[in-house]
């Protein structure tokens, strides 16, 4: 699983073969430039699925229940999880919690429509949790992340990604579930992994801070920095657009033609 939050995005994902495309929040960072995910709203969510629909004609494509719109209570939440089936043209819903979330996610799942839980660091609820915290360090936490796994997956939850969990914990959490997990940060145990696709191809300038998990595959911001100076620099040196980038014209035109402006 690989997050996307435009069509280009999404078309490389799909075009890669990933097996499923999750239209996360974290856009809200890493496309919108807020300052977390809470400020992202549902209009906003649905514009971002709606662009990466497009262009999945494989993978299973998740959309990120923003904070706010589903913690209400169930019928909330499935009122927005319709929406994102039909406006966002996505195939399920992502959301946050565990066992507290087990009503919802049972809600939406009755009503037909897939959902992908989320528990151990839950970002939304950052503010409650002492910020980015590793969650199930100690073995009374790791008991209350099965508990929450247990309880999604009793709930419908077709999946669930595991955040920040010790890989240890998040192995033997995968081994006690018969749904798959997905992990971030949650070691090699997992059944599957995401990672944001802006961090993992370093599409960032230099000096920006990458969660400990996230392994950069590429450089992205390198090639493309690359590309726009080059651009630069050749049309400032007239280097650029070169006769084989222009249309042309018979002499015979050409000749009419500057004969034509001679005479206004």
């Amino acid at each position: 699983m690989i997050t996307a939050h435009d069509f280009p995005s999404a078309h490389v994902a799909d075009a890669a073969a990933m097996d499923m495309v999750l239209v996360g929040d974290s856009l809200a960072m890493v496309a919108l430039g807020m300052e977390d995910t809470s400020e992202v709203l549902v209009d906003e969510m649905l514009m971002h699925c709606r662009s990466v629909a497009r262009a999945t004609k494989a993978a299973f494509t998740i959309g990120d229940l923003p904070m706010g719109s589903y913690e209400v209570s169930p019928e909330q939440a499935l009122q927005t999880a319709i929406r994102f089936i039909k406006e966002g043209r996505i195939q399920a819903v992502k959301l946050e919690g565990g066992k507290d979330m087990a009503p919802t996610i049972e809600k939406i799942t009755k009503a037909g429509i897939p959902v992908l839980a989320h528990i151990g660091l839950t970002p939304q609820r950052q503010n409650a949790l002492g910020g980015f915290r590793v969650q199930g360090k100690t073995s009374a936490g790791a008991l209350r992340v099965l508990e929450d796994a247990l309880a999604v997956q009793e709930a419908g939850s077709f999946a669930v990604v595991i955040e920040a969990v010790p890989a240890e914990v998040a192995s033997i959490i995968t081994r006690k579930l018969f749904i798959p997990t997905i992990g971030i940060g949650s070691g090699n145990g997992c059944s599957g992994q995401v990672l944001v696709q802006v961090d993992m191809s370093g599409y960032f300038p230099p000096g920006r801070f990458l969660p400990k998990f996230v392994k950069k595959y590429g450089d992205v911001w390198m090639e493309s920095y690359r590309a726009i100076e080059s651009y630069r620099d050749e049309v400032k040196g007239r280097h650029y657009p070169a006769p084989e980038h222009t249309y042309p014209m018979s002499e015979a035109e050409l000749e009419a033609f500057t004969k034509a402006t001679d005479e206004k």
